[in-house]
C-alpha cells in the first residue's frame, strides 16, 4: 500500500508578492529587475548597461541613471500590464540615494508598491 504525501496549501507568497522588485548597483552600472516569484523567471528588467541606455546618459552610476533606469523599468512594468511590486532590499541597502531614486521613479511611473 502506498501512501500518498500530504496536500500542502499553496505558499501564501504566491498570492501576496507574485512580483518583486530586486537592485543591483555596481561601481560603474545600475540595474533593477522585477522577479515573477512563482515561476521565478524575470518579469522585467532595466539596466545601465543597455546600449541604447548607455549612449543617452551622462553617468552609468550616479543617482540621476538611478533614476532613469526606475523610470525606464515603470514603463517597461505598465507595457506588460503589471500593477504592483513588492520592494525587496537587501540588508545592506537603505531607502537613501540610489535605491531611493529607482523607487520613487517606479512610483512615479504609476507603479504602485506594495
Amino acid at each position: 500500500m502506498v501512501i500518498p504525501p500530504p496536500v500542502r496549501p499553496p505558499r501564501l507568497t504566491e498570492f501576496l508578492r507574485p512580483y518583486v522588485l530586486k537592485m543591483h548597483f555596481t561601481n560603474k552600472y545600475v540595474s533593477a529587475q522585477v522577479v515573477h516569484t512563482p515561476t521565478a523567471t524575470v518579469a522585467s528588467s532595466a539596466s545601465s548597461q543597455e546600449k541604447l541606455l548607455r549612449e543617452s546618459m551622462e553617468s552609468t552610476r550616479d543617482v540621476a541613471a538611478a533614476g532613469k533606469i526606475g523610470k525606464i523599468l515603470g514603463e517597461r512594468l505598465l507595457l506588460e500590464e503589471i500593477p504592483a511590486v513588492t520592494v525587496f532590499l537587501k540588508r545592506e541597502q537603505k531607502y537613501h540615494g540610489k535605491v531611493k531614486a529607482v523607487i520613487d521613479s517606479l512610483r512615479e511611473a504609476g507603479v504602485k508598491l506594495i
